[in-house]
């Protein structure tokens, strides 16, 4: 599996990419295996401020729907449209067209975060 050494990770399995002072977020390559097929991804909570470990959106999967967890805390700016017609994207590229929200941090990082291997080794991987 893959797990890029720039991003940080969570043990709720979502990625994090801060690139100056904003975040993009999405699940990272082991949640989306263990989802399956993901046919649907809702986020109804663009242009609020959620903080770290607090519900952003759901993923559903055929067979399940499961919360989405936000990693920091911050001003949710934007959600990837494109999942709205493609979701199979976070399936096909999770780290990258696959991304699913961008937010403007507001806080400090959380000292939970993992790197990658710390995250490989949570998922046995």
């Amino acid at each position: 599996m893959n797990f890029p050494e720039e991003l940080k990770y969570t043990k709720d399995h979502e990625w994090v990419r801060i690139e100056d002072g904003i975040a993009t977020i999405g699940i990272t390559e082991f949640a989306q295996r263990e989802l399956g097929d993901i046919v649907y991804v809702e986020v109804e909570t663009v242009g609020e401020t959620i903080s770290a470990g607090e519900v952003f959106g759901t993923v559903e999967a055929v067979k399940t729907v499961s919360d989405l967890f936000m990693p920091v805390e911050g001003e949710i700016l934007e959600f990837n449209e494109e999942l709205e017609s493609s979701p199979e994207l976070v399936n096909d590229s999770p780290y990258g067209e696959g991304w699913m929200i961008k937010v403007k941090l507001t806080g400090d990082l959380p000292d939970d975060l993992l790197s990658a291997a710390e995250y490989a080794e949570l998922v046995g991987a």
